[in-house]
């Protein structure tokens, strides 16, 4: 009696041991499907020539369209921008131009028949609500997702606080022209468009340093108002 009860234990040990086990694989692949997900929306956007400063990023938004920072691609007449989607470099055409100084945006189009269908057929919807402190986000760049949040405005230098749309993480995070993610609804918060750094004086070498404090990303509802109607996609 004694042995059937040990057997039966240890058989109850080791399945609660395998459920756990399952239990944190599970939650592993919840964090990481999300990201994997989001990752194709994450395209390489260059200038021809390319730029000197290295690759630029975008955010594929479906049916052949992508949205950048108009600083990243500049005067699109000129610079004449091509994107890289699973290894292909891909011309563009300009839909509508910002400014760095005003909507830091630019859409490009590109024929999408190249593609394979899982990508056609993908869309990716712009949220319907902007960003507020403390929402957690990841920032896409192709092959490469980075967890942080939003954090206030009021934080910043009296200066910056029109930049009202400010992560965290500087160092980590993508660079121009890669998307702000919302983290639990999967829709695009936003496109990230300039540092803002200050000067502060070094403690042990009594010099003043730059320091980078925030990142200013376009939010979702410039994105949605910036986006002309007949290009319009879902919005979540």
């Amino acid at each position: 009696m004694r042995r059937s009860f040990l057997r039966v234990a240890r058989a109850v040990t080791l399945l609660c041991v395998s459920l756990l086990a399952l239990g944190s694989s599970s939650r592993i692949v919840a964090q990481q499907v999300p990201e994997d997900s989001l990752l194709l929306y994450a395209v390489t956007v260059n200038r021809t020539p390319m730029q000197n400063w290295g690759p630029g990023a975008g955010i594929y938004l479906g049916h052949g369209l992508v949205i950048t920072a108009a600083h990243v691609v500049g005067m699109t007449l000129f610079t004449r921008p091509k994107v890289i989607i699973l290894e292909q470099e891909l011309s563009t055409r300009t839909i509508k131009r910002g400014d760095f100084e005003g909507v830091d945006l630019t859409l490009l189009s590109f024929d999408d028949s190249q593609l394979p269908l899982r990508y056609r057929l993908r869309q990716n919807p712009i949220c319907k609500q902007d960003p507020y402190p403390g929402e957690e986000v990841v920032t896409i760049v192709p092959g490469h997702a980075v967890h942080s949040h939003v954090i206030s405005p009021n934080v910043l230098p009296p200066w910056a606080r029109k930049f009202s749309t400010v992560i965290a993480d500087v160092a980590e995070t993508g660079n121009s022209g890669s998307g702000v993610f919302d983290f639990q609804h999967k829709c695009l918060l936003g496109i990230m468009s300039r540092k803002i750094s200050l000067y502060v004086i070094n403690r042990t070498t009594k010099q003043r340093e730059l320091k980078d404090i925030a990142k200013y990303f376009v939010p979702a509802s410039v994105l949605a108002s910036f986006i002309p109607a007949e290009y319009k996609l879902m919005q979540k």
